[in-house]
């Protein structure tokens, strides 16, 4: 059986890629890494294309290898992975709205990203005359008795837009559709061309709730391109904002989890731990957010003695007031009511999409990319990463909860050993490919990048780990009523923005 290794030494190599090889291969070669995906033998990390050229990170967990393969579209057209692997199927329609790289054989040829609005085609290949504009067509459900539901795009709360689409006999969800897109900002054309200093905050605005995980994912993508290391003080600075962020959305989560169950008491006190940490944040980094603080080569902010008193003081509070709210949501009989067994990712799809983070861990995928694919400073950090398989709201509010717990003792370790130095490594203006992969509070992220020679960015694509958890909760809906919905979106509390680039 051909492994990974070998489909990147029969290839063309990249040799300017880092960490993790890339390679071009031919067009048998990427169809059989989409059969090892559909076998279940490899993981998708991403799949992305440019101009003349489709991009595929995969992952072999039993070999513990990362490689890209590239495959070179003249004809502006490759075999399509989505037809033997469903997790690439958006990924595809996104890459031929944006690039018009057609997957050959493909599932759904439908747009994504791509309303019709835009005024023209494919704005990052050939610029194409826009089609004219057609009502989406969403998928056929058949049955005695069906009704549809449509949801939003526009919603009755302050959140982000997503079409949403039920078939249902009664209050039973039979189906569910999503149609995402609406924030499309431009984020892969913004950062062509742009330099550096200015791609990092492109980065750091994806996601807004995951600005420095972003940021960070990008800076060290550059640094691998450009073959430079930050400053150890750098290094660890950036870990301390890390968790301080997945600190806050876990208290938001958790809080707002039990409020969509009707537990409002639990939302006012999570709410005010969330509020709490950005205060901390902003005392120590002077942003609530710690955005546009973590660039390549290190950090643009330091962290004085104020800050670290401000953060010890967070982390007294926090663990003096949550073991109290665990047992608050852990005895109360009417939210396990609502939590327990209801919205469950069976640990095979978990598995199949590559699913990260808290879904991911909730449904059996044992995968932390801080433990599973270390980078500093976590390879000298102690911590443990909670696996359940229960796969439900309630698993997946049980793993935030280990998670803040885990945090807080990170926080802990960083502070005690936080090493003195230098904040930034001067960036030559040098060309070069680069990959990285960071653990946001949602799971994975993936930053891939190409420098020209004069050091502007050719070409980026950062993933966002809603890509391979949207579809899930489309799984995870059905057989629920109506009305759990919302407690289940929130559980998952995907990214719109993030996956809508």
């Amino acid at each position: 059986m051909t492994t990974l290794a070998e489909l990147i030494r029969q290839g063309r190599p990249a040799p300017d890629h880092r960490p993790w090889p890339r390679a071009t291969v031919d067009a048998e070669r990427w169809r059989l890494a989409g059969q090892r995906l559909a076998e279940g033998d490899w993981t998708l990390l991403s799949l992305w294309g440019e101009a003349a050229a489709a991009h595929m990170a995969l992952r072999d967990p039993q070999e513990g290898m990362i490689a890209v393969l590239s495959l070179d579209c003249t004809d502006r057209r490759f075999p399509s992975i989505g037809a033997l692997h469903a997790p690439a199927i958006r990924l595809e329609r996104t890459m031929n709205d944006l690039f018009g790289l057609a997957p050959q054989g493909a599932a759904d040829e439908r747009p994504w990203l791509d309303h019709g609005r835009w005024g023209h085609g494919h704005p990052l290949g050939d610029r194409s005359e826009a089609a004219a504009a057609r009502p989406y067509e969403f998928l056929a459900a058949e049955g005695e008795g069906l009704h549809q539901i449509p949801v939003g795009p526009v919603h009755a709360g302050i959140i982000e837009p997503g079409h949403f689409r039920f078939t249902a006999n009664g209050e039973a969800v039979v189906r569910l559709e999503q149609r995402l897109g609406y924030t499309h900002k431009g984020i892969d054309g913004l950062m062509m061309g742009a330099d550096l200093e200015r791609a990092a905050k492109l980065a750091g605005r994806v996601s807004g709730d995951s600005t420095v995980a972003y940021a960070l994912a990008f800076a060290r993508a550059a640094e691998a391109a450009l073959e430079i290391a930050p400053p150890a003080r750098a290094v660890w600075l950036r870990a301390l904002m890390a968790e301080m962020e997945r600190l806050a959305n876990h208290f938001g989560d958790i809080g707002a989890i039990c409020n969509d169950a009707s537990f409002s008491v639990m939302q006012a006190h999570c709410q005010t731990l969330r509020e709490q940490v950005l205060r901390a944040a902003n005392t120590g980094f002077g942003h609530r957010l710690m955005r546009d603080r973590i660039l390549p080569g290190g950090v643009a902010a330091d962290l004085g003695s104020d800050g670290i008193a401000a953060i010890r003081a967070l982390v007294a509070e926090a663990r003096r007031q949550f073991p109290t709210l665990i047992k608050l949501y852990d005895n109360s009989a009417s939210l396990q009511d609502r939590t327990v067994s209801t919205g469950v990712v069976k640990p095979e799809l978990a598995r199949r999409f590559g699913c990260g983070g808290y879904i991911g861990r909730a449904s059996g995928r044992d995968f932390d990319t801080r433990r599973s694919l270390p980078y500093a400073p976590y390879d000298q950090l102690a911590f443990e990463v909670t696996v359940l398989t229960e796969g439900d709201v309630n698993a997946r509010v049980w793993i935030r909860i280990r998670e803040v717990e885990q945090s807080l003792a990170l926080i802990e370790q960083i502070l005690d050993r936080l090493p003195a130095g230098e904040l930034r490594t001067a960036l030559p203006g040098a060309g070069g490919e680069g990959m990285a992969m960071v653990e946001g509070f949602r799971g994975d992220i993936l930053a891939w990048l190409r420098l020209g020679a004069d050091g502007k960015v050719a070409r980026c694509h950062l993933r966002d780990p809603s890509w391979f958890q949207w579809p899930l909760l489309e799984a995870a809906i059905e057989g629920n009523i109506v009305a759990d919905f919302p407690l289940c979106n929130k559980s998952f509390n995907c990214s719109y923005s993030g996956h809508d680039l």
